[in-house]
């Protein structure tokens, strides 16, 4: 690790897949994310690797199935609408069992919307937006620290368990700016080979195939099985979250992201009042984190989530209390950030029910 500087969301997140051995990167423009295109314009020619911009999100998606299909580390980033053209691509991919990292930077929805910042592709991303039986690892970062452990995180957990992976950033996180400390460059040679499935070119060995398709039933059920016990390996092994004064917390707040952090300032504010608050923050959102949250239900009579959205990840923190608590929501739609104060004022308003 060096010394810290200054960066922007997005260039931070660019330059961690750099260090991190991305290879290749597709890509297309659209606010708030388009700086970290412009940003891997530049430096993936500086790094002898390579940069294309394609002519849209439908082409970029199906460029990365190519390009991982040969054993490179690929990403692609693009924001709400984007994500949307790449749903089918990244079925794909998923079936295919490819790995590539995808960032999502949220913005405003649905529809075109707006270009600010949002949590409303939750659905989209976290239960899988293309057809079929399929999951893509999720994480959301709250930092930009974070959000660079993560990015080299995501090509880590992308290669382990051969499937894209997501991280869920939003409009705010990308255009903010914040000191930031890089890890060294990662050795190639310390990589995962890829040597057992990737197209590599078939003199001396028998030919191999990369596809998400079979039209005999049977054998597209086995492919269809062996993505569900990959599935259970990252369920078990891949929850990331963090607690914020849960210790002796009467009162849980869960949130994930830039809200995730804005609600500790809640929290600070609550203690302040003499309130036992406490944040539960999901960083994976797949998996999610059930079986902790659903300890901490059992400790508390209100269990609070805030969102910036009309209350997607709600659901899975439904799943997780299973009655064990009331379940009160707080969130703020199209783009508009929820303040520390307002979301204390909703938190009263349950208390005083």
């Amino acid at each position: 690790m060096g010394e810290k500087i200054m960066v922007k969301g997005t260039e931070a997140i660019g330059e961690a897949a750099i260090r991190a051995g991305c290879k290749v990167y597709f890509g297309y423009p659209i606010t708030p994310q388009s700086e970290l295109t412009e940003y891997m314009s530049r430096r993936m020619p500086q790094e002898g690797r390579v940069f294309l911009q394609a002519e849209s999100e439908v082409a970029t998606v199906n460029m990365m199935y190519g390009a991982s299909s040969v054993g490179v580390r690929v990403m692609t980033s693009t924001s709400s609408p984007g994500f949307s053209l790449m749903q089918e691509g990244i079925s794909y991919m998923a079936n295919a069992r490819l790995p590539a990292v995808f960032v999502d930077v949220v913005r405003g929805g649905p529809g075109l919307g707006d270009i600010q910042p949002s949590q409303g592709d939750y659905f989209q991303v976290v239960k899988g937006g293309g057809h079929g039986d399929y999951r893509l690892p999720v994480y959301s970062p709250s930092s930009l620290q974070e959000a660079v452990e993560l990015t080299i995180h995501a090509f880590d957990v992308a290669d382990k368990y051969r499937t894209p992976v997501v991280i869920f950033a939003d409009g705010m996180l990308g255009q903010m700016m914040e000191p930031v400390e890089f890890p060294d460059p990662v050795d190639p040679s310390t990589l995962p080979s890829k040597d057992d499935w990737a197209l590599t070119g078939a003199r001396g060995r028998k030919a191999r195939y990369v596809t998400s398709f079979d039209i005999d039933p049977y054998k597209l059920e086995q492919m269809n099985l062996v993505l569900q016990e990959t599935y259970k390996k990252i369920e078990a092994e891949e929850k990331k979250w963090e607690e914020f004064m849960t210790d002796d917390a009467e009162i849980i707040f869960v949130a994930h992201g830039t809200v995730g952090r804005i609600v500790k300032s809640t929290v600070k504010m609550a203690r302040e009042k003499g309130i036992k608050a406490g944040l539960f923050r999901p960083i994976s959102l797949y998996p999610f984190p059930y079986e902790r949250l659903a300890e901490l239900a059992e400790k508390v009579d209100i269990v609070m989530t805030v969102e910036m959205s009309a209350g997607q990840m709600l659901e899975d923190v439904k799943l997780a209390v299973m009655g064990r608590a009331e379940t009160p929501f707080y969130g703020r739609l199209a783009g508009v950030i929820p303040t520390p104060a307002e979301i204390l004022e909703a938190m009263m308003k349950e208390i005083r029910r």
